[in-house]
């Protein structure tokens, strides 16, 4: 599962880089892209030099062929390369979690350890059914804020009725700013190559839960109590086939909780990142 073929070629990736020191790369979700990081990159790149590519199929990275999940590897190791990293802390969120613990799966020596944001080996939703309602306001509430970000009665009256509910729990303008400035158009540049190689992944049932033994680096995993689109109990259960893992829990936060609550998830990230200088003092 998940290896990739020697013959497919790399993409060369559009790289958000900001700062200096330690390397960090991030890993964005679908819909996503390198620029939607930007939650942890501005933090993170006052200490360490962060890395935040737009996968093959987002952002800027544009293809027109068809691709699979594999070649997203084939990508970020040539990443590396590129940039002559030899080793680098992870971090992952959705979808760039699972990329995060397949590039340590294939390269245990490259990957001092791993963040996991929202994600999980064994990735399972609890998202009910989509009605035309939910997709009608989830537009409108979309739109709205685009022209005005945050603002208080597009939250009331369109945005606690659409699908945003399923994202977040915490629906404050805060939250609503980060859709309207990261969100909207790392969707509108998702690729439908992108959609279908993440589908088909998913249909084969992907589950990685008995390779995790082999990750021996230190690992964070990070989750949202409600988070409907990887659950919270999927991301318990990878944290607990890590070896050398802490878990978090953040209450009354969905899938995009580091959006809800960026202060407290900077925080847990900055007091693991001291409890172990090994992930990115590895000499030490």
């Amino acid at each position: 599962m998940f290896v990739p073929q020697l013959s497919s070629q790399a993409l060369p990736l559009r790289t958000h880089v900001q700062g200096e020191g330690f390397p960090i790369l991030c890993l964005h979700g679908h819909p996503g892209s390198g620029s939607s990081m930007s939650v942890f990159t501005q933090h993170l790149s006052q200490r360490f030099q962060t890395l935040a590519p737009d996968l093959r199929g987002y952002g800027n990275s544009r293809t027109r062929q068809k691709f699979n999940m594999t070649d997203h590897l084939i990508d970020l190791e040539a990443l590396l390369d590129r940039f002559q990293i030899e080793k680098c802390l992870v971090l992952g969120w959705s979808l760039g979690g699972i990329l995060a613990m397949e590039l340590a799966l294939h390269n245990p020596g490259r990957v001092t350890g791993l963040i996991l944001i929202a994600t999980a080996a064994r990735p399972r939703g609890s998202h009910p059914p989509i009605s035309w309602q939910d997709n009608l306001y989830t537009g409108l509430a979309s739109i709205l804020n685009r022209v005005q970000p945050g603002w208080q009665w597009n939250i009331e009256t369109f945005g606690k009725r659409s699908l945003y509910r399923y994202l977040i729990q915490q629906q404050t303008p805060q939250v609503y700013r980060y859709l309207a400035y990261e969100a909207l158009s790392a969707y509108l540049q998702t690729s439908r190559a992108a959609t279908l190689a993440l589908n088909t992944a998913l249909q084969a049932r992907y589950n990685r839960l008995a390779d995790l033994q082999q990750i021996q680096s230190p690992c964070l995993v990070l989750a949202g109590e409600a988070d409907r689109h990887i659950t919270s109990a999927s991301s318990l259960e990878t944290a607990q086939h890590l070896k050398d893992c802490q878990w978090q829990c953040y209450p009354k936060t969905a899938h995009l909780f580091p959006w809800e609550i960026p202060d407290l998830v900077l925080r847990d990230i900055d007091q693991w990142l001291e409890q172990h200088p090994q992930v990115w003092m590895p000499t030490a």
